[in-house]
């Protein structure tokens, strides 16, 4: 039992009535007022010194594997230039002389002076060791020659293996990650693990929806995840992305889809999110769509008849019409009252869209964060697609007011896992007639998220009966002025009342914890 006094709870229920004390009990929250009743005056205290606290944040939507890997390895998203980008990679390789590949993330065209895309020409005078970059919307990636010729043959004769530029699209690059993950030692994945929950611990994380199956050989991350997050402090819903419901089943899951194999459309950033229209800066292309509408609606109807939970990648307004629509067949085909069917992205959301999913239930996992991306700028958007429709990017305030339920997410490791900074941005949309209230953008980071993945009855509010999962922030975002939000910051992440600290365990004390949680620990 653990009694804390002394803080601004903000607990976020429907009524969101501020309180100072709050007890827990074996992890869950047993008592919430204004003063600490007689019965609880003995037991272990903590003094919050008036600090705020708000349920645990949540991300819906990120790739938690290969966050963890890329967040290990080198980042090259703050690169003035392409020489910068070489001193950041060759201080990397000096330093880590026992990695087979050096694996690179955040490269983009409108962040260095250059203004273009890296080549493998360009690598090729960076590093003399196999190489390869992610590209900053993890949809591509780009290698140097070093790579390229030990690259395996299904990757290079892919369709998507650009040979003169060194870039990897679609399946090539779907592939060629998998080939690099492959060599990379299973003690250093799973230390990479412990990692990036440490960095999400730090952005007060303690809910996580992760889409893997995708980026690690033979379903490598799936598996791993599955024990692992037994031993880590953060709870992970697991979303397997592929098509094939049997193999999910199998897995006993109840959670399918995500990005890449449920990627409907590509994105902007590689000018082939799926349009109705065409590109501003090039009218015949429209952008593409990964299968046809006869291919979503059977895995939608197989899906969805196995009781599962799915979830799809749509960002363009014709990728849009297509997951509406399949997600529509399916619930005709087999009504769900309670389905939480959830589209990721939904960036060009129309308000048709909006009314039919509202009407479904359907839910909606955005990334505030890439209204303000410095690697995917406004400028950018605009120019491929038209004031209007760039201005028509993640619509909250609509999607809010047509009775949508809007969580929050990353997209890790496209952006770095910040809900202070998302809140931030949701509240200050570079539209601002679709900004929301910091009320608002907090429930999306919290109980909408919790309410997405079916956790609402132990997560989401501090309420007594819930777990006591909750983040300290230095200041309250409800009184702060909304410019100043992104200001704030986590003071410390409680997960069923205990404070969470950074791991400096390795892969022993990792599989450890995961062991002795999973036999002895049933709430999860």
């Amino acid at each position: 039992m653990h009694a804390f006094v002394n803080g601004h709870f903000l607990p976020l229920d429907a009524q969101n009535e501020p309180f100072s004390v709050l007890v827990e009990k074996g992890g869950r929250i047993v008592f919430t007022g204004d003063s600490l009743p007689d019965a609880y005056r003995r037991c272990p205290t903590t003094d919050l010194g008036g600090s705020t606290v708000v349920p645990a944040f949540a991300d819906t939507h990120m790739h938690f594997a290969s966050f963890a890997l890329f967040n290990s390895t080198v980042d090259v998203r703050d690169a003035k230039d392409f020489a910068d980008m070489g001193r950041i990679l060759q201080a990397y390789a000096d330093s880590h002389p026992g990695d087979k590949v050096i694996a690179a993330y955040g490269c983009s065209a409108h962040t260095v002076a250059e203004h273009r895309p890296v080549t493998r020409n360009d690598l090729d005078s960076m590093c003399s060791r196999p190489l390869i970059i992610v590209k900053y919307d993890g949809h591509a990636a780009v290698c140097n020659s070093a790579l390229m010729n030990q690259l395996p043959r299904d990757v290079v004769e892919d369709s998507g293996c650009d040979h003169t530029s060194g870039w990897l699209y679609q399946n090539a690059f779907y592939q060629g990650v998998n080939y690099i993950t492959g060599q990379v030692p299973i003690p250093k994945v799973l230390k990479s693990l412990i990692a990036a929950s440490n960095a999400l611990t730090e952005a007060g994380i303690g809910l996580v929806h992760t889409v893997e199956g995708v980026g690690y050989p033979k379903d490598m991350d799936v598996d791993m995840l599955r024990v692992c997050r037994w031993g880590l402090p953060q709870t992970m819903r697991i979303f397997f992305q592929t098509m094939d419901v049997e193999k999910v089943r199998k897995r006993r899951m109840s959670r399918i889809g995500g990005c890449f194999k449920l990627a409907l459309d590509g994105c902007f950033g590689s000018e082939d999110a799926a349009l109705t229209e065409g590109y501003a800066n090039n009218s015949e292309n429209h952008g593409f769509l990964a299968y046809t509408q006869e291919e979503v609606n059977a895995f939608c109807i197989a899906a969805n008849r196995a009781g599962m939970q799915i979830a799809m990648h749509a960002i363009g307004d014709a990728a849009m019409e297509q997951a509406v629509t399949a997600l529509e067949t399916a619930l005709r085909d087999t009504p769900r009252e309670d389905h939480r069917h959830i589209i990721i992205h939904a960036d060009l959301c129309s308000r048709e869209h909006q009314a039919r999913m509202a009407a479904m239930h359907v839910c909606v996992a955005l990334q505030p964060a890439f209204l303000d991306w410095k690697q995917e700028p406004a400028s950018y958007l605009e120019h491929i697609l038209g004031t209007e429709r760039a201005n028509a990017i993640e619509p909250l305030r609509e999607m809010l007011d047509s009775g949508l339920l809007l969580s929050a997410g990353s997209d890790a490791p496209c952006t770095h896992p910040n809900p202070v900074e998302s809140i931030h941005i949701a509240c200050n949309h570079p539209n601002p007639a679709q900004s929301i209230t910091p009320l608002e953008a907090l429930r999306m980071h919290t109980v909408n998220a919790c309410l997405t993945s079916f956790d609402e009855a132990s997560r989401g509010t501090l309420e007594a009966g819930k777990r006591a999962d909750f983040t300290v922030l230095k200041e309250n975002p409800l009184a702060m002025p909304i410019s100043r939000l992104r200001e704030n910051r986590v003071l410390a992440l409680y997960m069923a009342g205990k404070k969470v600290t950074p791991s400096t365990g390795g892969m022993l004390a990792l599989l450890a914890r995961a062991a002795w949680r999973k036999l002895f620990q049933t709430d999860e």
